[in-house]
């Protein structure tokens, strides 16, 4: 009889979110391209579930050119006109222009010297934060870390990072580890605090 494996019970059972679940929240991420996209896309999702935007992502990357910095920086006021029209993504002006905004708020970060997945990793000391939740109801929708880096991505310009967006953010991208303790990811993704 094969063992059941404990999970975290937001991920549900849809295929798509349980792959998502085991294979890439919570894994830490450094690669800059994906760091932007996985900003844009928790942008994206305030106010909806993370299904309906993992359902759209591959859409995303097609419409957003893969969420290279420089084309995304490129984008008109027209070619967002168009996104309006696509059931593809959520259309809401303020979150597809955000898109755009973001890629040229990154690029001055560039400019300035200020590696984007380095800073963004700076607001929790550089390593992946172990923590121990025992349920989906211990864990916070900001911390005075995701405060941190909202206020401070604000001020540089970007747009919907907000504090929640932000954790939610830091949660998927392994910057913090908020698999409950009964998770078998839990496990395989703690690590020695430094």
């Amino acid at each position: 009889m094969a063992k059941v494996l404990g999970r975290c019970a937001w991920c549900g059972i849809d295929p798509l979110y349980v792959a998502y679940h085991d294979d890439e929240w919570g894994v830490p991420l450094r690669e800059p391209r994906a760091l932007f996209e996985l900003l844009n896309l928790e942008g994206a999702q305030a106010g909806l579930s993370w299904i309906t935007i993992l359902r759209k992502r591959d859409h995303y990357r097609r419409v957003f050119a893969d969420f290279d910095l420089l084309r995304v920086a490129r984008f008109t006021p027209a070619r967002i006109d168009k996104l309006m029209l696509d059931p593809g993504v959520v259309r809401l002006r303020g979150k597809l222009d955000a898109v755009v905004t973001n890629a040229r708020a990154v690029l001055a970060l560039q400019n300035d010297g200020i590696d984007f997945a380095e800073h963004l990793w700076s607001f929790i000391g550089g390593h992946p934060q172990q923590n121990r939740r025992r349920s989906h109801a211990d864990v916070p929708a900001q911390t005075p870390e995701s405060d941190a880096m909202s206020k401070d991505l604000r001020q540089r310009g970007f747009k919907f990072v907000g504090s929640t967006i932000c954790y939610a953010f830091m949660q998927a991208a392994g910057m913090v580890n908020d698999h409950v303790t009964g998770c078998f990811r839990h496990r395989q993704l703690a690590r020695p605090s430094r």
